[in-house]
């Protein structure tokens, strides 16, 4: 999810006037959210590849520039007025999947996407403190940070950050379906000024039974996160657990390797972040020209922006190595969707990460497996086989 859609970014103000101590947070262990999928979701394969640039503040390249502005999708501005806590995410193309999150009181609930991949939730005045984003375009965000009560799936915190924008940048378009997201990486990446604040899980956890959350996302399906506790019946086999490198406050790991369909695996490092808010899955370029060699008629298309083949072919399997153990991506999540609406042409769910500069394991990645997000005062990531459809 690009940090714009930190219309609603949820972190909560430690150490400032208005937090609440943890111990007063609430009494709930443990909890499950289920995912919805977002029906008005409307798949453009340029505009998911411009998001990560957009997100990692990284320059656009001029193909791709040219083919988003193709698209005609970001070109709206939105005003929002101060004081309002529901903002609308304005990127309609990836915002897949939302959560019901309670704010405020009386409780609106609004439908947020979980990012892992930024540190910002948003509702009264929290004065001096407020928030500005700038883009690999240009372009920026900006607006001013409220506090409030803030329940998501019976968890509470009583005086919880809410970024609200008052401008959002021109790159992106009104999505009804999402009004924001909350940020689940590590506190030092959230962007509250004069200081940053602490997210959502960082301020529940130790109301927990455990300091983790585990993401169990879905192919065409609803999925859930768990908070506190791990559901043994949602993975198979053991769960491998592998370091994160916290800084600069994303789930950053290092995967053992690759291999392409039924070839040998390659050992090679590859790090990068879990980063459940970004659709797709970014790698080297060398891992992608392997992959892409074995489907029949692919190109990497300056028109679309990334990887495309025919709609009609079949993608072989990929799987990623975690320490000794294997994940494997079903070659159907890798034939993403069609390039847009009633196109023969489809759109690759694995691309090539060289210009963004860093290699996401997004949900294409993490949807394949069951994922625990552990936070313990040494943090890692736990990857286990699912049963996949």
């Amino acid at each position: 999810m690009v940090p714009l859609a930190q219309i609603l970014t949820v972190a909560a103000l430690a150490g400032s006037g208005a937090a609440v101590p943890i111990s007063q947070i609430g009494t709930i262990n443990g909890t499950t959210l289920h995912q919805v999928r977002n029906p008005s979701y409307v798949f453009n394969g340029a505009v998911s590849i411009y998001k990560p640039y957009l997100k990692f503040d990284v320059p656009i390249p001029a193909d791709l520039q040219a083919a988003v502005d193709r698209t005609g999708l970001l070109t709206k501005t939105y005003k929002r007025s101060e004081g309002v806590a529901v903002a609308t995410p304005i990127d309609s193309i990836n915002d897949a999947y939302t959560i019901p999150v309670s704010i405020g009181s009386p409780p609106q609930v609004l439908q947020l996407d979980f990012d892992t991949g930024s540190s910002d939730l948003t509702s009264k005045l929290m004065s001096g403190y407020t928030w500005d984003i700038s883009y690999g375009d240009g372009s920026s965000s900006r607006g001013n940070i409220y506090a409030d009560t803030v329940v998501i799936g019976g968890v509470t915190v009583t005086s919880q950050a809410i970024e609200c924008a008052e401008t959002v940048s021109s790159s992106f378009t009104s999505d009804s379906a999402v009004d924001g997201l909350v940020g689940l990486g590590f506190d030092s990446l959230n962007t509250a000024s004069p200081k940053a604040v602490a997210t959502f899980f960082d301020n529940a956890a130790s109301s927990l039974d455990a300091p983790l959350f585990t993401a169990d996302l879905k192919h065409d399906a609803p999925g859930s996160y768990d908070f506190g506790f791990i559901n043994s019946s949602l993975y198979t086999g053991s769960i491998t657990y592998v370091p994160v490198d916290t800084n600069p406050g994303y789930w950053t790991w290092t995967s053992s390797g690759y291999a392409v369909g039924t070839a040998a695996f390659s050992s090679t490092s590859i790090s990068g972040i879990a980063d459940t808010g970004t659709t797709l899955l970014y790698l080297p370029a060398a891992i992608i020209k392997a992959y892409y060699a074995k489907v029949s008629g692919s190109s990497n298309s300056n028109t679309y922006g990334g990887y495309v083949f025919s709609c009609s072919a079949t993608l072989p399997t990929f799987t990623f190595g975690v320490g000794s153990s294997r994940i494997t991506i079903p070659g159907n999540y890798l034939n993403y969707a069609p390039v847009e609406t009633g196109s023969s042409t489809c759109f690759g769910g694995l691309q090539d990460s060289s210009d963004i500069g860093i290699n996401i394991f997004g949900d294409v990645a993490l949807k394949s497996a069951f994922v625990v997000f552990n936070g313990a005062s040494s943090p890692t990531l736990g990857w286990a086989s699912k049963i996949l459809d």
